[in-house]
Parts: structure tokens; C-alpha cells; sequence
């Protein structure tokens, strides 16, 4: 017969800073991970996740006011690169490469210094897509970031014109905040369709495009707080934070169609104290805390759950004080065989 007789339950206690730094690319484009499995949840120790991009600003390459001949001019902006938010004065007259012979693109960046920089590609027969290819925009430094592209097909020095210039983002620029990306705190655990889904991770809504130097998209940055946990003593009951389904069904001419529908539930535990106020699980109340429950002590799987934690003291008079805890978590409990 199974028991939890040796179960134990693991609170976050405090937390480790981990100061920005590249998050590691999966191999898919989609995921990225870190070094801890676990990010905090906690309010001020959100993980705050910034991808390399332009932050604030829209199609910022202009032809050049002055008229001059292989110039554009580039609009006030701020963007991400390597956590760092640059804010980057307008430039005037930037120059651009034309071709020897064919066709050329060139890609105006920031860099990671949060200078204005005109990259030239290779020239070609036509223009394509395919980074570094004859023809096509040029692989950018890593932390670079790219505000848009020039495409110029005359050999022959001349203004600029608005239809050579090209800013469609995630195609000729590259935005922070596109494509959009989701946080997951803690993981799915066992439950994860693939490895990189299984810890604490980011995941983006579409592709990265490989548009920088060695075939890799835009760096990821992030800073979280890893959690420090330490046992919650004299408890019991634990709840996992679990996913219920119902159905219902609406009546039609010679039977009825059915539906379903997902909610998600509390999890908690029970808990003795010593004076219900000074406790550190009672401090703990009303904040967002991980938890980490072995049904066993002795061995490896584990339950992870985040979510904010409510609790109900009662002080009896011949009883010990003891205090009902729940969880009101955003997603459900995950499960970890290791």
C-alpha cells in the first residue's frame, strides 16, 4: 500500500539573482532555457526576459534629408541588446555600400554598444532571402540588432529612394517584442513533449529567424531569481494543483451535441505551527512561493507548484495552532521522476 508517510514539503525561502545573460537556444528557435530549472515567482523577482530588438520605434530608416548620394537618415529609438536598454540619438547621412556590378544588400544595425552600423552583404545576379548568400541581406554580429534593410540594383551613386528601403519586422528588422513569447516558471515535468520544455523555460510564438553571424538568431537575455528552498516543517495533506474537466451538452432535434471544458483547482497542505504569526510559512502568506512536495524523502520524484499562497489559522485551545495553506497557481502542478 503506497502511503506518504515519509513525504516532506519544500518551500522557496529566498532566492539567488542571476544577473543577465544569454539563455540557451534548444536547436529549435522556439525554446530557450537557463541554467537554473526553476525561475521565482515571487513579486519584484520575475524573471525579466529581454530578446535582442528594437523596443521603441517604427520603420526608422528614411531617405536622407540632405539628398546626398548613398544616404540614410535614421530615427530616434531605444532597443534590447544583451539586457540593455540603448536609447540611440537620430543619424543623419548614413552611408550605405552600392554595388560593384550587380545587386547588393545592405543591413543598417545597432550595435551592442548601441552604435549606428551599415552592414553590406554580397552582391548577386538577383536579390534572395537566404542570409550571406550572393545576393541576399549579410549575417549581422550576435548582439546586433537590425533596424532594416537598403536594397540597391544601379552601380551608379544617387540618392536613395523610399522603395529601396525595406523594414517589415521579423523579415528586414528585428523587434524585442516580436514574435511574442510565454514564461514557464517551473516546467512541465514529465509531462513536456520535448527536453527543453521540461524546466523552466521561454517559449516564442514563431521561428527565430537565423539572421545572425555563424547561422543563430537573436540572442535571448534574461535575469531571474532562482529559488532557495527549505523544508516546511509538521505538515500533511498535500494537494497538487490539478486540471478538472466537465461536460456539457446542449439538446437538438433527435439527440444532443456535447462539449468540455478545463478548470483549474487549489492545491495546498496543512501545516503546525508555533504561534501562527511569527512562522515563516505564515510571513509567506499572500506572496507567490514555489513549492517543492517528495511523496518520499528518500527518493528522487518530486511535485513542483507555483502559485500564491492563502492560508486559515486556527488557535484551539487544546489542540496545536495549525494553519490550512493553499495554492492558487497559475498552471497546474508539474511532476518530475528526477
Amino acid at each position: 500500500m503506497g502511503t506518504a508517510a515519509l513525504a516532506r514539503i519544500l518551500m522557496e525561502q529566498g532566492t539567488d539573482l542571476r544577473t543577465f545573460s544569454a539563455m540557451i537556444n534548444s536547436g529549435d528557435q522556439l525554446i530557450f532555457t537557463a541554467a537554473d530549472p526553476i525561475f521565482s515567482g515571487e513579486a519584484g523577482n520575475e524573471p525579466d526576459v529581454r530578446p535582442n530588438g528594437i523596443v521603441s520605434g517604427k520603420n526608422l530608416i528614411s531617405i536622407a534629408a540632405s539628398a546626398g548620394d548613398n544616404k540614410v537618415d535614421v530615427a530616434a529609438f531605444t532597443a534590447y541588446s544583451m539586457g540593455v536598454l540603448q536609447t540611440v540619438a537620430a543619424a543623419a547621412d548614413e552611408t550605405l555600400t552600392r554595388p560593384a556590378t550587380t545587386k547588393l544588400i545592405n543591413s543598417v544595425t545597432m550595435t551592442s554598444a548601441g552604435a549606428i552600423a551599415v552592414v553590406a552583404g554580397t552582391e548577386g545576379a538577383a536579390f534572395v532571402e537566404t542570409r550571406g548568400a550572393a545576393g541576399g541581406p549579410p549575417e549581422i554580429l550576435v548582439d546586433s540588432v537590425e533596424l532594416g534593410q537598403v536594397r540597391l540594383d544601379a552601380t551608379v551613386a544617387a540618392p536613395i529612394v523610399a522603395s529601396e528601403i525595406y523594414q517589415v519586422i521579423g523579415q528586414h528588422s528585428e523587434r524585442s517584442d516580436f514574435p511574442v513569447f510565454t514564461v514557464d516558471n517551473v516546467g512541465q515535468g514529465d509531462s513536456a513533449e520535448v527536453a527543453a520544455q521540461i524546466s523552466a523555460h521561454v517559449e516564442f510564438s514563431s521561428v527565430l529567424p537565423l539572421s545572425h553571424t555563424g547561422g543563430v538568431p537573436k540572442r535571448v537575455y534574461i535575469q531571474y531569481h532562482s529559488p532557495i528552498f527549505a523544508e516546511v516543517s509538521n505538515t500533511v495533506d498535500f494537494t497538487a494543483v490539478e486540471t478538472s474537466h466537465s461536460t456539457s451538452s446542449e439538446q437538438v432535434y433527435g439527440g444532443s451535441i456535447g462539449s468540455t471544458s478545463e478548470s483549474l483547482g487549489q492545491g495546498g497542505f496543512s501545516a503546525l505551527v508555533s504561534d501562527g504569526i511569527k512562522d515563516v510559512l505564515v510571513q509567506a502568506k499572500n506572496k507567490i512561493k514555489t513549492f517543492k512536495f517528495f511523496p518520499n524523502k528518500n527518493k528522487a520524484p518530486f511535485v513542483l507548484t507555483q502559485g500564491k499562497l492563502g492560508i486559515a489559522r486556527q488557535w484551539p485551545a487544546d489542540k496545536q495552532i495549525n494553519v490550512t495553506a493553499t495554492i492558487s497557481a497559475e498552471r497546474p502542478s508539474a511532476d518530475f521522476s528526477s
